[in-house]
């Protein structure tokens, strides 16, 4: 009895451990939130959104580093999206067991673990140094989408995993290939788990500052990136361009950085108006994997 009694309160204690953490946790990203936004919210305003950094805190906004955040998310997307989600159907319906495999999914889930700033080292040698793509967007993208690209593998195979075998075997035995039976049932039956995959992969790219202060992006930029598309007078066609890839960038974490280490008062509001920004931006995807499991889930 005197055991049971000891097991029961060890449980009681370890419980109570538990709570007091979370609540703990709780707490302190409750201040930290609050203390940011009773610093920054009055900054939040068109203005802000429109205007491009300056030495007066006063007059500094975020329009190239927002904009910069979108061209650099784009570019994750491009290469990152395709690549892990086709990675991942490769290893899970098609690859072999066997060693060479193994070795492929272990460094898979090692590299989902590496610090940031390795692949902004990888990205500086490679992407800027050897293929010359010096302090673009695309260099940028480039690293951001090698770094989130193991989480959307990953991601990928358990959603497949998840998926009944009953429905891969009810589609063969209606005389359906192995293409169309992922394509048509598997895929589909996986797509939410997928897609939450994706976007909390680009949640975490979003706010990564490491890489690309690795490869040096800039920190002050008074212009944006070359639109993609343009309009000519002379004549009545839409041109497009690819220049804006190759342009010098700067994103919402690096303007923020800067903010920071700045002594004037005036930029430490500005720096909390740029987090506020991103929390958003980051909240916001993070709902819309949410939003989009429950839809896929209620829907299967």
């Amino acid at each position: 009895m005197s055991s049971r009694k000891l097991d029961r309160n060890m449980d009681a204690a370890f419980k109570i451990a538990g709570l007091a953490a979370t609540f703990f946790g709780l707490l302190v990203l409750v201040v930290l939130v609050i203390d940011v936004f009773m610093d920054g919210f009055h900054r939040i305003g068109w203005d802000f959104f429109t205007s491009y950094p300056s030495r007066k805190p006063e007059q500094a906004g975020i329009l190239s580093a927002w904009v910069g955040t979108i061209w650099i998310m784009i570019t994750t997307a491009i290469f990152a999206i395709p690549l892990g989600i086709g990675s991942g159907i490769y290893l899970e319906e098609y690859a072999r067991r066997n060693r060479f495999t193994d070795f492929i999914e272990i460094n898979i889930a090692n590299l989902a673990g590496v610090p940031s700033v390795i692949y902004g080292i990888l990205g500086l040698g490679l992407f800027v140094r050897m293929m010359h793509l010096d302090r673009s967007v695309l260099a940028g993208g480039l690293i951001l989408a090698l770094l989130v690209l193991p989480v959307i593998i990953l991601s990928t195979r358990e959603a497949l995993r998840s998926v009944p075998s009953s429905i891969r075997e009810a589609s063969y035995a209606l005389g359906a290939t192995k293409w169309q039976t992922i394509r048509h049932q598997v895929l589909p039956a996986g797509f939410g788990s997928i897609l939450t995959g994706i976007i909390l992969a680009m949640s975490r790219a979003v706010g990564e500052t490491a890489p690309l202060i690795t490869i040096g992006a800039l920190t002050y930029i008074p212009f944006l990136p070359t639109s993609p598309v343009s309009l000519s007078q002379q004549s009545p066609y839409v041109h497009l361009s690819l220049q804006g890839f190759f342009d010098p960038f700067t994103v919402l974490p690096i303007q923020i950085f800067n903010w920071v280490s700045r002594p004037q008062k005036g930029f430490l509001a500005d720096a909390a108006g740029g987090i506020i920004v991103l929390l958003a931006i980051t909240l916001f995807m993070n709902g819309a994997a949410i939003y989009l499991r429950y839809k896929n889930q209620k829907r299967w």
